[in-house]
């Protein structure tokens, strides 16, 4: 399978993505933190916390086994509802800011995930606020490879995907013999959908040869 792979990739999206979220965030009345996201069962503010914790376990090195499983992403967030929300975003900035490092020196590349996943994370969190931008943006240049590497490592189906708002086309997965390649048509928001299990009420897109469960990276 192949899994080339640029260690420093997860860093350069993190802390592009710190400098585009976190003026938003600070800048956000706090009562907005309590609108719901598409993440069940968690606000705004329950995904940040949850991103904050994720990426300080990453600068501290406690990635104990289990780790980054819903139960203990569960622990983290409620560990941190008695916080000022001051609180929660200085940590969430810390983690931008120093996760990249720490997850470039896994060779394995195992961590790569987290990275992306906090770029769809803050995709969440400008949709619960009603920001443009949601799971696309200008960090969409930076997520697309990440997406390619990982789509790979999680062993989903081949996709060629043509996107509308993104030159070329972009290859994701791995090829199975004696299965063509599927097809995607749409949108570069509504493929990070597909592929991160977000609803896609609203979107318009055309998927062939794959299921949608098929792509899915986050279960």
């Amino acid at each position: 399978m192949c899994t080339e792979r640029d260690p420093w990739l997860p860093d350069r999206l993190l802390t592009t993505e710190r400098d585009l979220l976190m003026p938003l965030l600070r800048r956000t009345p706090e009562e907005a933190y309590e609108l719901r996201t598409a993440c069940p069962g968690w606000t705004a503010r329950q995904v940040l916390a949850h991103c904050a914790a994720a990426l300080v376990r990453i600068v501290e090195g406690r990635l104990e086994e289990g780790v980054f499983l819903p139960e203990s992403n569960a622990r983290d967030v409620a560990e941190r509802e008695d916080w000022p929300l001051g609180r929660i975003l200085d940590e969430l900035e810390r983690g931008l800011t120093e996760a990249g490092p720490v997850i470039a020196e896994h060779e394995d590349g195992r961590l790569d995930a987290v990275a992306l996943g906090e770029w769809v994370h803050a995709g969440d969190v400008r949709e619960a606020f009603g920001e443009p931008g949601a799971y696309c943006g200008d960090a969409l240049a930076l997520a697309l490879p990440l997406l390619s590497v990982t789509s790979r490592r999680r062993e989903t189906p081949r996709l060629v995907g043509r996107l509308a708002d993104h030159p070329g086309e972009v290859a994701l997965g791995n090829e199975i013999e004696g299965r063509p390649p599927a097809r995607f048509v749409g949108d570069a928001a509504t493929l990070i959908r597909l592929y991160a299990g977000r609803p896609l009420v609203r979107t318009r897109y055309a998927l062939t040869g794959a299921t949608e469960q098929e792509l899915l990276i986050y279960r």
